[in-house]
């Protein structure tokens, strides 16, 4: 036998052993990721099954506390009704846009002060005292000036998209570390080259956690805009649950703001393990 089919022969059974190696670690960690969901499962799904025999056992009033399976029941009513998609799809529009208005202005204004000392002393005074006012508060004179149309909900989810955005783009950009400022200017990097390859990487983490928490945020906006006063959206089923003493329909809204919620918190965890797949951090 040539030594070359003998090489042949060696470099398949490597290409073989390598893939049944890649094939093994993807079930480890497909088990690893089930085992983690049914983990995560067992105490809400006990909690259901505790709340749903107290409720048969009439241990406390179905008017006060309704059973998951009357819940369930109303959920079906309205997806077969078409109500909960319009509903929904109300919200999700007012949160995004009001989330990209004030993410987007958070952002710039976060490059503006951690690029520029000037403006950090001109706007982060500001911002700091402004953040400290709760949406409740502010809601009322929003709707004094702009009325009870979208543009005074889009205003106060955006104004809480803002904020966390502003502030974490701006600690990300300040806590980035002055020894890799010597490592460019010995490289004779340009500004471009400074801000693009060495600080926006380094700050990466603190922005996407600015995002998380924007996002967050933008939701809990529109829970206090559509609640205020809304004739659309989840905030206009709690409320119209609760004027006619329907506590399923009210804890259907609660229950869409919260899954809904989740996963939009999801999807951003998702793009940090994924920008930020680099990192070498402890995970418990």
């Amino acid at each position: 036998m040539s030594n070359s089919v003998k090489a042949l022969r060696q470099t398949q059974g490597i290409g073989k052993s390598e893939g049944a190696e890649l094939g093994f670690l993807r079930v480890k960690w497909f088990k690893d990721k089930l085992n983690d969901i049914v983990i995560g499962s067992i105490l809400p799904l006990l909690l259901l099954v505790i709340w749903q025999v107290s409720g048969d056992l009439s241990l406390f009033s179905p008017n006060f506390l309704p059973t998951p399976l009357r819940i369930l029941a109303e959920f079906q009513t309205l997806i077969g009704s078409g109500e909960l998609i319009h509903h929904l799809a109300i919200s999700l529009q007012r949160a995004a846009v009001g989330f990209l208005i004030g993410g987007a202005i958070g952002l710039l204004f976060g490059f503006l002060a951690g690029f520029i000392q000037k403006f950090e002393f001109m706007l982060d005074p500001s911002f700091q005292m402004l953040r400290m006012i709760p949406h409740l508060a502010i809601a009322p004179l929003i709707i004094l000036w702009f009325g009870f149309g979208e543009v005074s909900k889009i205003v106060i989810i955006a104004i809480g998209a803002f904020f966390p955005m502003y502030i974490y783009t701006f600690l990300g950009i300040r806590s980035v570390d002055y020894k890799l400022f010597e490592v460019a200017q010995v490289l004779n990097f340009s500004k471009a080259k400074q801000i693009f390859r060495l600080i926006l990487p380094a700050s990466l983490p603190g922005i996407l956690l600015g995002l998380r928490l924007s996002v967050a945020i933008s939701w809990l906006g529109l829970v206090v805009a559509e609640l205020i006063g809304s004739q659309e959206g989840i905030g206009f089923l709690i409320n119209y649950g609760k004027q006619n003493s329907s506590a399923e329909l009210i804890f259907v809204g609660v229950i869409i703001f919260a899954i809904i919620g989740k996963l939009v918190d999801s999807l951003v965890r998702l793009l940090e393990r994924k920008w930020l797949s680099w990192r070498d951090s402890f995970q418990g």
